[in-house]
């Protein structure tokens, strides 16, 4: 398990964190997410005692990982893909840490296999490519065999294998009774790998909740309909100020003559029943779920240090009730949307 009590830490006149306190659970993945410069990489070092914070503490098992006897069997962390020193193959950069622990050469076999790097273990870690390299420290990060794994984006320079392996190794571990913490900008993936969630901005924690439950609190849901007759659809909902209606794509193999609208504030059961009650022709009507990302973004927009302009010609995203416009503005806001995430 791993705690985090109240850390604060500032760099000069910039306060790096204030008062962070979470813990990731053993038996539970833990996403943590925020936008860069929010704080996550500073509060895993803090935890591992590469910094020292101005206040606060954090616990490894109950311990501070200084204190603890046998670290890299307490936990495994994966913060710098390029950590090994640039003249070592990996196999010796990994012999050399199972050295200081006593961990026999069998174990470094096993993670150099269990990573995918035999074919290059001889090979110098200045050579490796950063896919290569965050393979490499991810078996430094498993070689003590750890009750607890802290990773910091370790799906950078990835290939889609490895992004699905990453995932699977992180269940496992969960399964196992371990704790993850896992840092990712992947949003997908760590709504397919985690069970709780973490988020940061500026330094303070937004959330701190399930994945589930943070999906239904910050996002919106919509009705996506095709239909013939979209004046008599608006006419159904001319006197409901709770309904917000707005036009949207038609998608491959739709019928042609259908207009395809999203509407947000209607209720499925209840919308089905007046439009069948107004005999209003429709071509399809489906229901659909923001994904995390789209939870995310509305969460942490205002949260971000370093802010972009938009792309001339792109969609606008829609952040909870702010929207975005485009250039063109002749795109729906809720084009965004997307299929509920599940794991």
């Amino acid at each position: 398990m791993i705690e985090i009590q109240n850390l604060t830490k500032s760099f000069g006149n910039k306060v790096a964190l204030r008062n962070v306190s979470f813990t990731a659970e053993d038996g539970k993945v833990t996403g943590f997410l925020g936008p860069n410069g929010a704080g996550k990489s500073t509060t895993m070092r803090a935890v591992l005692g590469l910094i020292r914070p101005d206040s606060g503490q954090a616990f490894i098992d109950g311990r501070p990982y200084v204190e603890n006897p046998s670290p890299m069997t307490a936990v495994g962390a994966v913060l710098d893909a390029k950590s090994a020193h640039k003249g070592r193959s990996a196999y010796a950069h990994l012999k050399a840490l199972a050295a200081t622990h006593g961990i026999p050469t069998r174990r470094v076999d096993e993670v150099i296999a269990l990573t995918g790097l035999e074919s290059v273990k001889k090979r110098k870690a200045g050579a490796y490519s950063l896919g290569m390299s965050q393979r490499l420290s991810i078996a430094a990060a498993l070689l003590g065999d750890p009750h607890n794994l802290i990773l910091d984006e370790p799906v950078n320079g990835l290939d889609p294998e490895g992004v699905k392996w990453v995932r699977e190794l992180c269940r496992f571990y969960a399964g196992q009774g371990r704790a993850v913490l896992l840092s990712s900008h992947l949003m997908s993936e760590v709504a397919q790998t985690a069970d709780n969630l973490v988020i940061i901005g500026q330094g303070n924690i937004l959330a701190n909740i399930t994945v589930e439950q943070f999906i239904n609190e910050h996002s919106s849901h919509a009705l996506r309909v095709v239909t013939p007759n979209p004046d008599l659809l608006r006419a159904i909902f001319a006197h409901a100020s709770e309904v917000q209606i707005q036009p949207d794509a038609l998608r491959a193999g739709e019928p042609e003559d259908g207009i395809a609208v999203r509407i947000t504030g209607a209720d499925l059961k209840a919308t089905a029943q007046v439009f069948a009650q107004a005999q209003l022709v429709v071509y399809s009507m489906t229901q659909e779920h923001a994904s995390l990302e789209d939870a995310y973004m509305t969460l942490t927009h205002s949260q971000v240090q370093y802010v972009t302009r938009e792309v001339p010609g792109q969609a606008p995203v829609q952040y909870g009730n702010s929207i975005r416009q485009n250039q063109n503005n002749n795109v729906s806001p809720l084009t965004q949307t997307e299929g509920k995430d599940s794991r």
